[in-house]
């Protein structure tokens, strides 16, 4: 039978009974949403395309089947305690892979890599050296990467802070609704590599991302969004559905009212009484279908 009850950390994808019963409305939403993008039509390719692997949060884990490709991101969480054995550890493990590129950002758990939580470590891990090898270790920096397939260049922009979720050992946070991300992301970003999702995107139910990187990217618009952070987000029963990967189509009305109404409150009886909740799924299916019928082709991809 499906438990009712909520997870013990909002961080754990809760059971699906659950999610409908607290978010009726907002389940429908997404839903509209999710089968609307199955609607639009794929950007046509041009050159030979680059084959990007996404992967993050592996916790000191070293997963034995890798995809190949071209460029490898790691998302940060690299570690579990975040001393700087562990994440020699697996800065070895990821050179070893073959990959033209490599790039890798921090995420809260990997303590060493901020000053400020390096210093819940134990006084021999304070002043480690860390060697890179052959990855590009983003923090609140870009990388400009050239490609033998497709023949071109790619702008990458790395940013490990997120909301704060835990103790001083936890890196690179800041207190949940401050804007610690306007005007940071240079305009030229294609690739943009967080460790927390934009607010309402493959972050639900819960909502555990940023709004303000939301705006901010609303403001770049990168083609290709890569994060982690929130396990829920991936392995909820719309995460699952999605594969862990979201299209969004910016400046169209459909994915404005998304938002507006992904961030109504929660609870059986007040979703289902909420009238502009009713109407925000109204706006989001009309709207969804008229981008489609105007031939609106996908927007940018998240991971």
């Amino acid at each position: 039978m499906t438990s009712l009850l909520a997870p013990r950390s909002p961080f754990d994808p809760p059971p699906l009974l659950h999610t409908i019963l607290t978010q009726p409305v907002k389940s429908l939403i997404r839903i509209a949403d999710f089968a609307i993008s199955c609607l639009r039509t794929p950007p046509t390719r041009g050159s030979p395309p680059i084959r990007i692997v996404c992967i993050s949060d592996t916790h000191c884990l070293q997963p034995e089947h890798i995809p190949p490709g071209d460029l490898l991101i790691h998302a940060g969480d690299l570690t579990n305690a975040g001393t700087p054995a562990e994440i020699q550890t697996q800065i070895d493990w990821l050179n070893a892979l073959d990959f033209q590129h490599k790039v890798i950002i921090a995420g809260n758990h990997d303590t060493y890599l901020d000053p400020r939580s390096r210093r819940t470590l134990e006084p021999a891990d304070r002043n480690a050296q860390l060697n890179w090898r052959s990855l590009h270790y983003l923090q609140h920096s870009s990388v400009t990467l050239p490609f033998h397939s497709g023949n071109r260049d790619l702008r990458i922009y790395g940013a490990p802070q997120i909301p704060a979720c835990g103790g001083n050992e936890f890196a690179f946070q800041y207190p949940r609704g401050r804007d610690a991300w306007s005007e940071t992301i240079p305009d030229d970003t294609e690739i943009l590599v967080t460790h927390t999702p934009p607010k309402n995107h493959l972050d639900l139910p819960a909502g555990l991302g940023c709004e303000f990187l939301l705006d901010e990217v609303r403001r770049t618009q990168p083609v290709v969004h890569v994060f982690g952070h929130v396990h829920a987000g991936r392995s909820d029963w719309m995460g699952w559905l999605r594969g862990g990967r979201e299209v969004v189509r910016w400046g169209g009305e459909a994915e404005r009212e998304v938002q507006a109404a992904l961030g109504r409150p929660d609870g059986l009886v007040r979703g289902l009484l909420d009238p502009f909740s009713w109407v925000g799924l109204v706006k989001v299916a009309v709207y969804g279908v008229v981008d489609v019928g105007l031939g609106a082709g996908l927007g940018r991809w998240w991971w």
